[in-house]
């Protein structure tokens, strides 16, 4: 049996401008992933991901991750209101209970990935990433630089 509980922290490694962004106004981007709209983040603070994560330059660390999952998951639905979301701990090398979306090789297990998804309730023809905003998260985020990070 799995444990579904939010982790204490969830880490958005990426660039300053967009991370500025996610903490001021809430913006994210939902990429496909068929057939879900997903957004990745990472349960630990480890340097190397800065490099593995797309050339990144800062970490958004999300301190209140309950407040931070319901203000997504109301976000996204007021967007896409016949999608279900869900949000879970990606599983390395087996197959997840949540599904394939939440299933990686055994390589990519360093990445430590929390994954928020949504799946259409009726079959979508064609899916094109997707910004949303849930308003600031300054109140319970912060922004951190590569080398002056403190876990």
């Amino acid at each position: 049996m799995h444990d579904y509980k939010r982790p204490p922290t969830l880490h958005r490694y990426g660039q300053r401008a967009e991370l500025e962004l996610a903490l001021r106004e809430g913006q994210f981007r939902l990429v496909p992933a068929n057939p879900f709209m997903t957004l990745s983040f990472s349960t630990v603070w480890d340097k190397s991901l800065f490099d593995l994560l797309g050339q990144a330059d800062s970490c958004l660390v999300i301190h209140n991750t309950d407040a931070f999952g319901e203000m997504l998951h109301r976000a996204v639905q007021k967007v896409l209101p016949t999608w279900a979301g869900i949000d879970g701990e990606v599983e390395y090398g087996v197959r997840a209970a949540l599904g394939a979306a939440f299933t990686k090789s055994s390589a990519e297990a360093h990445e430590h990935e929390w994954l928020f998804a949504w799946r259409p309730m009726t079959p979508q023809s064609r899916m094109n990433p997707l910004t949303i905003k849930i308003g600031s998260i300054e109140s319970f985020a912060e922004l951190r630089e590569r080398d002056s990070y403190q876990a």
